[in-house]
């Protein structure tokens, strides 16, 4: 069974993996290896630390870190879900989205954002998702890469 609970800082190395193992894994069909370097090269920064604490969330089975995924309430925007190769097709990043969504919907939220790797556009458009056109996404790690803008309309029942 999969939970999902607040990341706290001894999560922090664990999201850092599976992080780089996901991107590595699920984007070499669609980003070069030079973007892939880039965009999992640098180690655990203070900056990344505390952001992990502030605004992630992980997804965990049987007390192991899985999976992780965030939502900044102020511009609701959807960031940074990621899951373990191990657990690719398990449910594991649908279960997350869908509780974003309702942790937006909780907030008032009347709209979910999100910049999406090419690799993960079909899941996010089978979550509801809409978004046609290629993009840039400026990482702060200092790599660009092509996304795709998405939103999704909320409904919420009050």
């Amino acid at each position: 069974m999969i939970t999902i609970r607040k990341a706290i800082q001894s999560d922090v190395q664990a999201i850092f993996d599976l992080r780089s193992r996901a991107i590595l894994e699920q984007c070499s069909a669609y980003y070069s290896s030079e973007q892939l370097a880039l965009w999992t090269q640098s180690g655990i920064t203070d900056s990344l630390i505390r952001d992990i604490i502030e605004t992630f969330y992980v997804s965990e089975t049987d007390d192991r870190v899985i999976g992780c995924g965030k939502l900044t309430v102020a511009t609701g925007m959807v960031d940074a879900i990621f899951v373990d190769p191990d657990y690719f097709g398990k449910g594991a990043a649908k279960q997350m989205l869908a509780f974003l969504e309702e942790l937006g919907k909780q907030h008032g939220l009347s709209l979910l954002k999100l910049e999406s790797t090419l690799n993960a556009a079909p899941f996010y458009r089978s979550c509801g998702f809409i978004g046609e056109a290629l993009s840039t996404y400026h990482s702060p790690r200092g790599v660009s890469l092509d996304c795709i803008p998405m939103e999704k309309p909320l409904k919420n029942f009050v």
